[in-house]
This record gives structure tokens, C-alpha cells and sequence, in this order.
């Protein structure tokens, strides 16, 4: 991998290590720079671009970033274009530029791990989070490497993955008219940006999903099918490319695109398996966390004191 004066890999004591590769890659700056990050940033694209591919993600951590704006100038400092979180199930706030809230759901609940939109056809191609508040405990950003749990399920329950790759899944969930406070309950008006139910649903099939009107101002959101798993060319390796850990919700189910329920002891070691491979870095004010989102998965962790991370999607 091309090294680089601007950044100093460090270790800390959650990393995994895989390949003899330490996961994610932590770095910080040299002790007498005195160059901005967005400065490294422009100055070493193709040192962290392989970093990134190598690792799935990397924390930049011990750099001055004291706000949102500073947050927005490093994500600009990549170049990379805009996502747009459009169809999203997460409630979100635009806070500057290219910043969003990551989500607004209560910091007592738990979010399952997943990847970025991989419900829709289009999804981003990294994500960025950014530490503005740090929990005093708990309130983690898990990270697993993706293709880690994919090679276990493999090999645990071969036939399970065999049909996953072949039918692929099918989601339901069932929304309100307004957002509600929990990981997933973005309301269908904000969801598709709009209060016109016709509009909705050509917003909903533009993304796959189907939309049945119910009472109380309800929608049932049928989306797929859609791969339960992914080839990822770049590299050679097949992920775990699913939202399939809620699947023990009976109103947010998801079960084979042939309409057979997926079986609960292969559900059972995916949580498990999940667990097992996870990293959990406490955060620490002023980290930023820049994902891979076809490599690895992210939740979050439940924490009760004051937490603000903010984030970015992009292309």
C-alpha cells in the first residue's frame, strides 16, 4: 500500500485483526503537523483510497474537527459526489451542507446492523460519521466486515445461502403519514417527499417498493425482491447485503422472494455471528469514521447520556 507522511496509523484496543490486517485502520496526525485535514486529505487521495479498499474503514481521530461545518469541508474534501437519501427509512435532518443527522431515534434504542439502503436499487458508496457529541457510555457505532459473516453463514447453513442467492428477499414494513421516534419509522410523506399519495407511489416504484393504502392514514410498504447477498467485483468477494436482522418483528418481516419464512436458526447465528465479528470503538470527540458500504455493516449501540453523531452519504 503507498504510505504517507500525512497520516500516522495507530492502534487501539477493539481493532480486529484479519490477514494479519488490523480492522479499521486508525489514523492521526503526525505530532508537529501543522496541515489542516482537508489539506492531507487532497494532498493523499491515493494513499487513503487504498486504505479504504484494503481495510473497509478507517477513524480519523486526534484532528482538530470541532463542529459541523469542519465535518462538511472534510467530506467536500474528498470529492466524491452527493447521495441522496431518497426513500430512507431513518428519520434525518439536514444540519449544513452535506451533513444530515444519523439518525433520530431515541440513543436507548439499539439499530441492527446493515448496510447503507440495501433494500433499493440505488445505495451509497461510502458513508461518513462524525462524533459532534460523545456519550459518556455505550452509543458505539458497530462496524463488521461484511464478508466475514457471509463466509461463516456459508459455511454454517450452505443451503440457506444457496437460496438466498437464488430468490433473493422480500421486505414489508408498514409506515405513518409523519415520522415517528424509532430507527426505521420515517414516515411515508417524508420518506418520498411529498403529501400526494399518487406521487408517492411513483417515488415508491422508482425504488422498487409497492405501497397498499390502509386505514389511519397507514401504508404498507411491500419492497422487493431484492439480493440478500453481493458480488463485489472490486474485491472478489461475496457480502452480506441484507436487512434480514429484523426479521423476528412481525411487523417489519422479511422472508424468501418465493414467499417461504426465512428459518430462524439461520437468523439465530447471523445475530450471533454479527456479534461475534463486531468492533465497537468508543467514540471520542471530533472522530470521523468513514465506511466502505459495500464492505461492512454499522449499527448502533444503545447509550443514555447525551450522543450527537452526524453524517454524510455519498455516491
Amino acid at each position: 500500500m503507498v504510505a504517507s507522511e500525512a497520516f500516522v496509523e495507530i492502534q487501539v484496543p477493539q481493532q480486529k485483526v484479519y490477514d494479519g490486517v488490523r480492522f479499521p485502520a486508525v489514523v492521526a496526525p503526525p505530532a508537529a503537523t501543522t496541515v489542516s485535514l482537508t489539506e492531507s486529505i487532497k494532498g493523499n487521495r491515493e494513499y487513503l483510497d487504498s486504505l479504504i479498499r484494503e481495510r473497509g474503514a478507517v477513524v480519523f481521530r486526534g484532528f482538530p474537527i470541532q463542529n459541523p461545518s469542519d465535518f462538511n469541508d472534510v467530506v467536500e474534501a474528498f470529492g466524491w459526489e452527493e447521495f441522496p437519501y431518497h426513500g430512507g427509512a431513518a428519520p434525518r435532518t439536514n444540519v449544513i451542507g452535506r451533513v444530515f443527522t444519523a439518525n433520530e431515534s431515541p440513543p436507548e434504542q439499539n439499530i441492527h446492523f446493515h448496510h447503507e439502503m440495501a433494500l433499493y436499487p440505488e445505495y451509497p458508496g461510502k458513508l461518513f460519521f462524525y462524533c459532534d457529541v460523545a456519550p459518556e457510555k455505550g452509543g458505539e457505532t458497530p462496524i463488521v466486515l461484511s464478508h466475514v459473516v457471509y463466509d461463516r453463514m456459508k459455511e454454517k447453513h450452505p443451503e440457506f445461502i444457496e437460496r438466498i442467492e437464488k430468490l433473493g428477499l422480500f421486505y414489508t414494513r408498514h409506515t405513518q403519514e409523519e415520522d415517528d421516534p424509532t430507527p426505521i419509522g420515517r414516515g411515508w410523506k417524508s420518506t418520498f417527499a411529498t403529501n400526494d399519495k399518487k406521487v408517492a407511489e411513483e417515488r415508491a416504484a422508482k425504488l422498487n417498493i409497492k405501497l397498499e393504502w390502509l386505514e389511519n392514514g397507514i401504508v404498507k410498504e411491500t419492497i422487493g425482491p431484492v439480493p440478500g447477498v453481493k458480488y463485489v467485483k472490486s474485491r472478489q468477494k461475496s457480502i452480506w447485503f441484507n436487512h434480514s436482522m429484523g426479521w423476528d418483528d412481525p411487523k417489519k418481516p422479511v422472508i424468501f422472494a418465493d414467499g417461504e419464512a426465512l428459518p430462524l436458526d439461520a437468523a439465530k447465528d447471523a445475530l450471533r455471528m454479527l456479534e461475534e465479528e463486531s468492533v465497537d470503538l468508543p467514540w471520542q470527540k471530533g472522530d470521523i469514521l468513514l465506511i466502505d458500504n459495500l464492505a461492512v455493516l454499522h449499527g448502533r449501540r444503545a447509550c443514555n447520556t447525551p450522543r450527537r453523531v452526524l453524517a454524510a452519504l455519498v455516491k
